[in-house]
């Protein structure tokens, strides 16, 4: 009887005691889902805008990271990474004519305001803010220009008046533009030959202009060294007499006649007096 008594306490303390750890085990299900439940996780190169049905879309930005959130709300993440956009724009030329622009928009959100550009533009905030401001500035400065301009002497003065009116647009407003880049022009086939052409026909022209501007440095160089022989000759000549040719000759004659070479001077044979010096050494001597 006894022994009966104890095998039934023993079995209802093992029943309680799986009771209890079930009970725990259920409760600790239960916290790690309402955890879950009230957590959320910002991967990298994102930023996430907080929604809560009491208090609405919160001003605070969640950045990387984990954060604890009430169960109830809704977290929004946008990419706040430098993002690219091609874009196709066709537009006129001062004098009508179509040209296209292939373009590259470099752009990204401010990650400090995702709290208006949440509440106050489309989920496509590009295609709200940045593309109607592209075409726009495109059509406003191109405009201006011709089509020769905008093909080749003035692309990168049309690239950046482009993107100055862009980012003047965009002043104030959660998104930052940070280049506008034309890749490439495209004209109709006739007049994009004809530029080409004329700016062929320009370089020809000033390397022509580079080889005559050479030429007549060359002529002027030569000229002021003719003139320089010229001066040099004229003082020579009125500064020599028969005296000093006389006084010359003899002093030659005698730094010849005291050398080592042999050789034979003839005294008093020579044109106004002075010696003759033969060299035995040659075959003939005149």
């Amino acid at each position: 009887m006894l022994t009966k008594i104890a095998f039934c306490a023993t079995r209802q303390a093992t029943v309680c005691f799986s009771l209890q750890y079930f009970r725990n085990f259920r409760s600790c299900i239960l916290l790690a889902l309402a955890l879950a439940g009230c957590t959320t996780t910002i991967p990298t190169g994102m930023s996430g805008v907080e929604w809560t049905p009491t208090q609405g879309t919160l001003k605070e930005p969640l950045g990387e990271g984990f954060h604890v959130i009430s169960p109830f709300s809704e977290v929004y993440m946008v990419d706040v990474r430098e993002q690219q956009r091609l874009e196709e724009l066709e537009v006129l030329t001062n004098n009508g004519l179509t040209v296209t622009l292939s373009t590259s928009v470099l752009f990204q959100p401010v990650a400090s305001q995702l709290y208006q550009l949440k509440t106050q533009v489309e989920s496509d905030y590009y295609s709200v803010l940045i593309a109607p401001a592209l075409r726009s500035s495109a059509r406003k400065v191109v405009g201006r220009y011709s089509p020769e301009e905008v093909y080749s002497t003035k692309r990168d003065e049309v690239e950046r008046e482009i993107f100055a009116d862009v980012t003047k647009r965009n002043d104030g407003k959660p998104v930052r533009v940070n280049a506008i880049l034309i890749r490439q022009v495209r004209l109709p086939p006739a007049v994009q030959t004809a530029i080409q052409r004329k700016l062929e026909q320009e370089q020809r022209a000033l390397e022509m202009e580079f080889v005559l501007e050479r030429e007549k440095k060359e002529a002027e160089r030569k000229r002021i060294e003719a003139t320089g022989i010229a001066d040099y000759q004229q003082i020579i000549s009125t500064g020599l007499s028969e005296k000093l040719l006389e006084w010359k000759g003899i002093d030659a004659t005698e730094k010849l006649a005291s050398s080592s070479n042999s050789k034979i001077v003839v005294i008093g044979s020579g044109k106004g007096g002075l010696p003759v010096i033969l060299n035995p050494g040659e075959a003939s001597t005149k």
